[in-house]
């Protein structure tokens, strides 16, 4: 179902036909899958379809978990290995990608977490991350991510070395962009609070624009993606604008 609500939060308005066809799916289960997903608020069905709640094609968080999570995993290695050893303040934004890269930071102890996510706060509390300095603000329910006005004053207040960012789209026209403008302002003041900026994106994300921009080309030092990245015309051109990328080996298994 999961990939039932990508392709309708994609597209904004499809047709069941289209989505068995494309799923590979009987029409009777489509149905089904559809009227679950409407009875959880996910989507709205129309007569012979469904169509996107207006939220800018954004997935719930806990929808994203599983999707392209080798090349995540892959990415997030690389990403820890950036860091430099011994004590350090690093910023996180929440998303599945900076997830990967918390958890690949298992065995380091001598760090210093800042996030406005709730959702990384906890996985942090959970693998052994002692100190954690989460930024309040009010709880967008849709990403766990904590914003507005009072989030950006904390994130004001401080100096990190690094800061380790995802986003849902970057591209040279665009940038780094979100689905939320609050949101994209929140994280980009912890942007602007950091030496070193690090954005962390699959190979889905490249060449993408969505609503709201969280940071120039040229607030950021580093993208890091995978290999199944088709756009490497769009690589080249950000390599273009002075951002340092990083493509990391993935087998493509589809």
């Amino acid at each position: 179902m999961v990939r039932l609500l990508q392709l309708v939060s994609e597209r904004g308005d499809v047709q069941l036909r289209d989505l068995a066809h494309e799923l590979h799916a009987s029409a009777a289960t489509i149905r089904r899958d559809v009227g679950t997903l409407a009875e959880q608020g996910l989507l709205v069905r129309t007569h012979g379809g469904a169509t996107a709640l207006p939220t800018g094609g954004e997935l719930p968080v806990n929808l994203r978990d599983g999707r392209n999570q080798l090349a995540k995993r892959a990415i997030a290695r690389v990403a820890v290995e950036q860091l430099p050893r011994g004590k350090h303040a690093l910023a996180m934004t929440g998303g599945t990608t900076t997830t990967e890269v918390l958890r690949a930071l298992d065995h380091r102890r001598d760090l210093t977490l800042v996030t406005n996510s709730v959702g990384l706060a906890i996985e942090a509390a959970a693998h052994g991350q002692n100190r954690v300095l989460i930024a309040g603000g009010i709880l967008r329910a849709t990403s766990l991510e904590l914003v507005g006005s009072l989030t950006e004053s904390t994130f004001r207040q401080i100096n990190v070395g690094t800061a380790i960012v995802g986003c849902d789209g970057v591209s040279v026209q665009g940038g780094l962009t979100t689905h939320d403008d609050v949101e994209a302002g929140t994280n980009h003041t912890m942007i602007e609070r950091a030496q070193r900026v690090i954005c962390v994106a699959d190979s889905t994300k490249i060449g993408v624009v969505t609503l709201a921009r969280l940071a120039q080309l040229t607030d950021i030092d580093m993208l890091i993606t995978d290999s199944l990245a088709a756009n490497e015309a769009e690589l080249q051109r950000i390599r273009n604008a002075g951002v340092d990328v990083i493509v990391v080996d993935v087998p493509d298994i589809t």
